[in-house]
C-alpha cells in the first residue's frame, strides 16, 4: 500500500481573512463610490465600511485614483477580457453571440451594484481627465472593439449586410449604459410613468431590433430627409 499523502495545511482564519481583504475594499469602494459619487467619498471612510484601518487600505490601493481603477478593472475590464476570449472561439451564429454578449452584460453588471459604475462616470469624469483617458483604454475602447469585431464577423460570414461596424456597436452599448444609468437614477426613486424600463423585455427587444437590422437584404433602406436648423427638411 502506498503512504498517504499529507494534506496541505488549511489556511487559518486571519489568512483566509487576508486573502479576501482586496476583494472586500473592492466592495466597500463601489458602494460608496455609487452612494456618493467618487469626489466626495473620502478613503477612510473605504477602509471604515471595509473594517479595516486606513494604513491597511493603503496598503493595498495607494489612493483614490487607484482604488477606483481597481474597481473597474475588477467589474467591467474582467468582463470584457472574458468577452473577447469567447468571442475568439465561439463556434454559433454571429447573432447568438451578440445575445450571449448583451446578456451577460446585464447579468454580471446591470442588474447588479457595478451599473453605478456608469453613473459615477458620466457624472464625474470630466473633473478627471486622467480616469477619464484610464476609462476609456480600460472599457470604451475595449469594449467597442468587441462589438465591433462580433459585428464583422457576422459580414465575413454572410450573416449580416455590410454596415458601419463602429457605428453599430455603439448601437449596441448605448442602450445598456442607459439602463445601467436609469436603475441608479429615475429607476432608484418613487417615479412612476414614462420612464418605468424593464430590463428583460428592453434588452430583448433592442436585440430583435438590432438584428434585423442587420439582416441581409435584397434592397437597402434608403436614408430618409435630414432635418434643418429652422425646423426644415432638407431633400434625401
Amino acid at each position: 500500500m502506498s503512504p498517504t499523502l499529507p494534506r496541505p495545511a488549511e489556511a487559518g482564519p486571519r489568512q483566509r481573512r487576508k486573502q479576501a481583504r482586496p476583494h472586500e475594499l473592492l466592495e466597500a469602494a463601489l458602494t460608496l463610490f455609487v452612494e456618493k459619487g467618487f469626489a466626495a467619498t473620502r478613503t477612510e471612510e473605504v477602509a471604515q465600511r471595509a473594517g479595516v484601518s486606513k494604513g491597511t487600505l493603503y496598503l493595498y490601493y495607494p489612493s483614490k485614483e487607484d482604488l477606483f481603477k481597481a474597481v473597474v478593472r475588477h467589474n467591467l475590464s474582467s468582463l470584457i477580457a472574458e468577452g473577447e476570449a469567447l468571442a475568439g472561439q465561439f463556434e454559433g451564429s454571429s447573432s447568438a453571440l451578440l445575445g450571449r454578449l448583451m446578456h451577460a452584460w446585464w447579468q454580471r453588471v446591470g442588474s447588479t451594484p457595478a451599473a453605478g459604475i456608469h453613473k459615477i462616470v458620466l457624472a464625474e469624469v470630466r473633473n478627471f481627465p486622467e480616469l477619464a483617458q484610464f476609462y476609456s483604454d480600460e472599457v470604451i475602447v475595449p469594449a467597442e472593439r468587441l462589438f465591433s469585431g462580433t459585428v464583422q464577423r457576422g459580414i465575413d460570414r454572410g450573416e449580416f449586410r455590410p454596415m458601419p461596424t463602429h457605428e453599430v456597436a455603439l448601437m449596441l452599448i448605448a442602450p445598456l449604459i442607459f439602463m445601467a444609468v436609469h436603475r441608479h437614477s429615475f429607476g432608484a426613486c418613487p417615479v412612476h410613468g414614462g420612464m418605468d424600463v424593464d430590463p428583460a423585455p428592453m434588452l430583448q427587444t433592442h436585440l430583435d431590433l438590432v438584428l434585423r437590422g442587420l439582416e441581409v437584404r435584397a434592397e437597402p433602406v434608403a436614408p430618409g430627409p435630414l432635418p434643418t436648423r429652422r425646423g426644415k427638411k432638407t431633400p434625401p
